[in-house]
């Protein structure tokens, strides 16, 4: 391989580490600001570090340029109006490859988001379907330390059965001071029932945005059943309302994943 060979060899390393780079560049700029849960852990951290591969790869083919020193300085004219034609087209392409990773990002994102949601849903119509004993102890809500105990207790073996299981809150409606709100429990609870100090209401509040509250409303004022699903930056909640003699529930699923489920 002579010098020229060699500096065309490493011009064409160069330029495809420059365009590899930039692509990398819009692509993790559009999974940070959006968002956007798209590889599993490994592969996002083998993405992550194949940009100092990238790196390595340009300052080697501009090494080797500048040790040779050989580059072309003109074309002949007719040659050069063939390969601008052929270079315009070639921009265009690589320009319409960045509409194209954004299309593949989102909707990677899109489906991990809906792989979450019918893992949620599926695991809610489990709870429901295989714990009936244990669901009417639940809907037979009252404040009280033995229930807040046993919700937990129940709570928790659910947790516990399955390790890729969310985080999993029983949500019920009640009042404080004369005022609406909403209490959640937890498969955590410390307190024992020999305790002399008792549970306070104001301890489990479940805190809500307004949407959220307004959906709450819609289930336990309106007789709603609706499932309400959302997802966020890699945060996935998943609403679950239960209903049994006239009595409703909500179970609340929520999961933080800051890595998506596309790959291997």
């Amino acid at each position: 391989m002579n010098a020229k060979q060699i500096v065309k060899l490493s011009n064409i390393i160069g330029i495809t580490s420059i365009i590899l780079l930039v692509y990398w560049v819009f692509t993790f700029i559009m999974i940070e600001v959006f968002g956007l849960k798209v590889f599993r852990e490994n592969m996002t951290e083998t993405f992550y570090f194949s940009v100092f591969g990238i790196l390595a790869l340009m300052f080697g083919s501009l090494i080797i340029n500048i040790m040779f020193n050989l580059t072309r300085i003109a074309e002949k004219h007719n040659l050069d109006l063939i390969n601008h034609k052929s270079n315009k087209w070639k921009f265009m392409t690589l320009f319409f490859i960045f509409p194209l990773l954004a299309l593949i990002l989102f909707g990677g994102d899109y489906l991990t988001s809906s792989k979450k949601e019918s893992m949620l849903i599926e695991s809610a119509k489990s709870i429901v379907d295989n714990n009936k004993v244990n669901n009417d102890k639940l809907v037979n809500y009252t404040f009280s330390e033995k229930y807040i105990k046993e919700t937990a207790n129940t709570l928790r073996i659910l947790s516990e059965t399955d390790k890729n299981f969310p985080s999993v809150t029983l949500i019920v409606k009640d009042s404080l001071k004369g005022s609406p709100v909403y209490l959640g429990f937890n498969p955590y609870y410390g307190g024992d029932l020999n305790d002399t100090i008792y549970p306070k209401k104001i301890e489990y509040i479940h805190k809500t945005t307004k949407e959220e509250r307004e959906y709450l409303n819609s289930i336990f004022d309106k007789n709603s059943s609706e499932l309400r699903y959302s997802a966020n930056d890699g945060t996935y909640e998943l609403f679950y309302p239960y209903k049994k003699n006239g009595k409703t529930i909500i179970i609340y699923f929520s999961e933080q994943q800051r890595y998506g489920k596309l790959g291997s």
